[in-house]
């Protein structure tokens, strides 16, 4: 057999594996599911079988000698081989740099073994993760609890960043002392970039952890918002920190290296939320004015390769694809979800629910193999200790403090037992891994992944497990049906009287963009200044007037409550009163929690 055919041959029964390993995993977890099992979710599950297939491949012989492959054997170079791969095929012509002469070096024969690039795997399936995490957030809680969400996300995640990337740092200073290290192998710089890496928690985790369980809404929502939106202040953290080092500022610090890695930051944000909303404007503006809900089929497709060009254009462009594909999903929640049908509201949330469930096994399955066949894994004793230390300590120093001022502001409190449970549910997963895993490039980098990699199993295995009876010891409620949640209902309904908050966002999103972006609010010609005119009655088409009352008012409190109730009761906030302008009615207080609020237990 050529060795082509072969190669071939070798990439479908990897493929065949691993489609046979999800399978294995979604049948295990689903049985487990029917003993009442809680401990195991489909994340630690797949983790647990991709370590068992890593095992397997490392203790099976799989020499052959009919497939061999050409590798380069160069010596005296720092002892590591300077690789240079041309054309990708089973043979290949292998140089090394040595001065400014590029010498050919001495072929040897190895096994060939199949590899994959994660670079495929994140592209495919990290986007409709994140996307679908955004997508399928309550939007009236998240609302009701944006201040606290963004506090925690935005001031949190760099606080943690900073406590964390601090204790290593400690710790790689006691490994110099006592001679497990060279002075000068971690900088300062290193150690804040694997806090970077380590502060962002999973969303997949949170949510299969929250779903399962169905916990209190209000802790639903802070967990889970934090969760989704930390992500992206992780990535630009690590974006930002290594353009930093790259400045040849890892040693001293440089004021103008600092100052430009900042702007970097706020940049390549603002950025790539901009570009997001870019694609969402477009895909409302699209689903507005033309008949494609008339064919959900095609409907769905121009929603799905939409929100997914996001997340692509993004990283063509050089900014943040998981930032794009986040602040996509949470507006394309907001205001492209009016436009659908209902048949295309039904089929998004379920291709993106089947893709999320889909990508998370992949992602995680792949974390357990790396864990046991990665070939450069380097364990540091120290550093591994300091790290797990860390992760608990930057979620106490901003859970806690930012907890107690937060509920200066907030009539609806978040209680201690709250408090506990989310300084001990920053589960770590797929965003961490692929920040991780996109340098190995050095020794430091190296033991970063391998660290990265030990602290997402200790967190899915070990704090998920444990999460289900810490619960039940903090009080706190589970099995909550959202609707019989009275707390569920709009402050009008709760309170029999008009709300009068409004607010500058309010103003915005009510008066501007969902009269330009949907069939809902009041009409643009409204809202517009008179030389506007023109512009208002381009985006305000007659038909769209007759439909508003009839669309926006069911849509406003139940479109996107509804994706999230179908497949998750936890999500899902009941109620059926209300309309555009009430949906927003938590919003004024910034979302501190200051509306008033019914008694609830805590």
């Amino acid at each position: 057999m050529s060795g082509t055919a072969m190669q071939k041959q070798d990439s479908a029964v990897l493929i065949l594996a691993v489609v046979g390993l999800a399978l294995v995993t979604i049948l295990s977890v689903w049985k487990l599911k029917q003993f009442k099992y809680r401990l195991i979710t489909e994340t630690g599950g797949a983790m647990f079988y991709g370590v068992l297939v890593g095992l397997i491949l490392r203790c099976l012989p799989l020499d052959r000698g009919d497939n061999m492959e050409t590798v380069c054997t160069c010596g005296d170079l720092n002892n590591t081989p300077r690789l240079l791969t041309i054309n990708g095929t089973s043979h290949f012509n292998c140089f090394k740099h040595v001065g400014g002469v590029n010498q050919w070096c001495p072929p040897a024969s190895t096994p060939h073994m199949e590899t994959f690039d994660p670079e495929v795997l994140f592209n495919l399936f990290l986007p409709p993760i994140i996307f679908h995490g955004a997508y399928t957030l309550n939007q009236k809680r998240f609302i009701g609890n944006l201040g606290s969400v963004l506090t925690f996300a935005f001031l949190g995640t760099a606080i943690s960043c900073v406590t964390i990337g601090a204790c290593v740092y400690g710790f790689t200073r006691l490994m110099v002392l006592l001679g497990q290290a060279a002075d000068g192998d971690f900088f300062l710089t290193d150690c804040l970039l694997f806090g970077a890496i380590m502060s962002a928690t999973d969303p997949v985790a949170v949510l299969g952890l929250l779903s399962e369980l169905r916990v209190d809404l209000d802790l639903h929502a802070l967990l889970f918002g934090e969760s989704v939106l930390n992500d992206a202040v992780a990535i630009v953290l690590t974006h930002a920190i290594t353009t930093y080092s790259q400045m040849g500022a890892g040693h001293v610090f440089n004021p103008s290296a600092f100052f430009i890695s900042v702007g970097y930051f706020l940049g390549l944000l603002a950025s790539s939320f901009l570009l997001g909303f870019i694609f969402t404007v477009i895909t409302a503006l699209l689903t507005k004015f033309t008949r494609l809900c008339e064919n959900p089929l095609l409907e769905t497709s121009v929603f799905l390769l939409l929100s997914w060009s996001s997340f692509l254009s993004a990283e063509a462009s050089g900014l943040s694809g998981i930032v794009a594909v986040l602040f996509c999903g949470l507006s394309q929640a907001r205001y492209t979800i009016h436009n659908l049908s209902s048949e295309g509201r039904t089929r998004t949330r379920q291709l993106f629910e089947v893709f999320n469930f889909l990508g998370e096994i992949f992602i995680f399955s792949y974390m357990g193999y790396v864990l046991l066949t990665f070939p450069h894994h380097v364990f540091k004793a120290l550093f591994i200790t300091g790290a797990f230390l860390s992760i608990f300590v930057s979620r106490a120093c901003h859970i806690y403090p930012f907890s107690f001022l937060l509920n200066l502001g907030r009539t609806t409190k978040i209680p201690r037992s709250f408090q506990h449970f989310m300084m001990f549910a920053g589960f770590r997963g797929s965003v961490a891994f692929s920040l991780a895993i996109r340098d190995t490039s050095t020794e430091v980098r190296s033991t970063i992944l391998t660290t990265t990699l030990l602290l997402v199993g200790f967190t899915i295995w070990v704090l998920g497990t444990a999460a289900d009876p810490l619960l039940r010891r903090l009080n706190i409620r589970v099995g909550v049906n959202a609707d019989e949640n009275p707390e569920d209902l709009s402050l009008e309904v709760a309170t029999g009287r008009p709300d009068t908050s409004g607010g500058l966002w309010h103003r915005l999103d009510y008066k501007y963009l969902k009269p330009l972006l949907t069939h809902c609010g009041p009409p643009l010609a409204d809202s517009l200044p008179q030389c506007c005119g023109v512009l208002a009655r381009l985006f305000s088409s007659p038909h769209v007037q007759e439909d508003e009352g009839q669309r926006c008012e069911p849509e406003s409190e139940d479109s996107t409550l509804e994706l999230v109730k179908t497949e998750n009761p936890l999500g899902s906030i009941g109620g059926d009163s209300g309309s555009a302008h009430q949906e927003d009615l938590l919003e004024g207080d910034l979302g501190l929690g200051t509306a008033p609020a019914l008694a609830r237990e805590a």
